[in-house]
């Protein structure tokens, strides 16, 4: 018989998180839902991120070495008395309804083996770049197929049994914030288990986006080790970010560029292969058709956040579309070339 009231064990993987966690704890102290535990593991801090959890009651542990949020959440389960683990980053804000949304469709759906959510649309940093990105993320969520063919460790929850069951975050092949949480739901829809995305399930992010930090993330923690782990299991959902209108997008965008770049270069003349009024021509209609293909997303950010917001947003967009088809091209060409592992698993 399915436990109408599941105990729920809040895993919180943290690294120097002073700047967010006492919001990100005080927003779970207020949940509607009280059978809970909160346990955070304080990856390495080099800061009071550990004191300041363990003075709002917050069960404490602190790793020796930081490791990454993948050993920081298996630890964390290991110590988990919940028969739900549910893992929400440190920089995220909880409504005082989603721990009660969690338990009520794990206790309605017994055959789904894990759920996950979305940021929301009232993203807490201001600037243009941080309000673009949790917007896009928020977006991308709530379009997705409610279906899941993979997980999200923002804010996500699992059956414990079935995270043990299948040893948890691959922590030995992600040493650092990654795929880890991706690379899990592969793994549970290949062993049969069914994920749920849950569009109600949402949170405020906190994080504030820099050009780095957005371009680091997206090619080296996100873009390459999933189009490596496309490759490796020859798997690819039309889901999320991967839905047949985003992979012609990324190929117009990639066709795009060769045709500036041959403006720009001035390779029209040296070659004599095409008019320039017909490059122009090809520019435009390529432009016009990424606008087409991407005008849900684009009305998106014309609603939330108007004209001049969303003109801004277009070319960024297209960068993303750029450098996410170019690590998939770089690790395709790595795997013709034998230069990629075919299977890593954790144990």
């Amino acid at each position: 018989m399915t436990n109408k009231n599941p105990f729920i064990s809040v895993i919180i993987p943290a690294y120097n998180s002073t700047k967010f966690i006492a919001l990100c704890l005080e927003a779970l102290s207020k949940s509607t839902y009280t059978s809970y535990e909160v346990i955070l593991v304080d990856d390495g801090s080099t800061d009071d991120t550990a004191q300041i959890a363990h003075d709002m009651g917050c069960q404490v542990f602190v790793m020796e070495n930081q490791s990454g949020p993948a050993v920081a959440r298996n630890f964390g389960s290991k110590q988990a008395n919940g028969e739900i683990l549910l893992f929400i980053d440190s920089d995220v804000l909880v409504k005082i309804d989603t721990l009660e949304l969690v338990a009520s469709t794990f206790s309605e759906n017994p055959d789904i083996a894990a759920l996950f959510g979305s940021y929301d649309d009232t993203p807490s940093d201001t600037d243009f770049l941080s309000q673009y990105r949790n917007l896009l993320h928020h977006y991308v969520h709530q379009n997705s197929n409610p279906d899941a063919a993979t997980f999200w460790a923002g804010c996500g929850a699992v059956r414990k049994n079935i995270f043990l069951e299948l040893n948890g975050y691959n922590d030995k092949k992600f040493a650092e914030p990654s795929i880890e949480d991706i690379e899990l739901g592969y793994r549970m829809r290949e062993n049969g288990y069914k994920i749920r995305l849950d569009k109600n399930l949402q949170v405020t992010h906190l994080k504030h986006w820099g050009w780095y930090s957005m371009i680091k993330t997206d090619i080296f923690n996100r873009a390459v080790p999933w189009s490596r782990l496309i490759l490796q299991t020859k798997s690819l959902p039309q889901d999320l970010n991967l839905r047949i209108s985003d992979r012609i997008s990324t190929a117009l965008v990639g066709i795009l560029l060769i045709c500036i770049f041959v403006l720009i270069l001035d390779l029209v003349r040296l070659f004599n292969l095409i008019s320039y009024g017909l490059l122009l021509s090809i520019i435009a209609v390529i432009t016009i058709s990424l606008i087409i293909l991407n005008r849900n997303l684009y009305g998106f950010f014309l609603k939330k956040r108007g004209l001049v917001f969303t003109v801004k947003v277009i070319p960024i967009h297209f960068l993303y579309y750029f450098y996410c088809g170019a690590s998939f091209g770089v690790c395709w060409i790595q795997n013709k070339l034998g230069l990629l592992k075919t299977s890593e698993t954790n144990s």
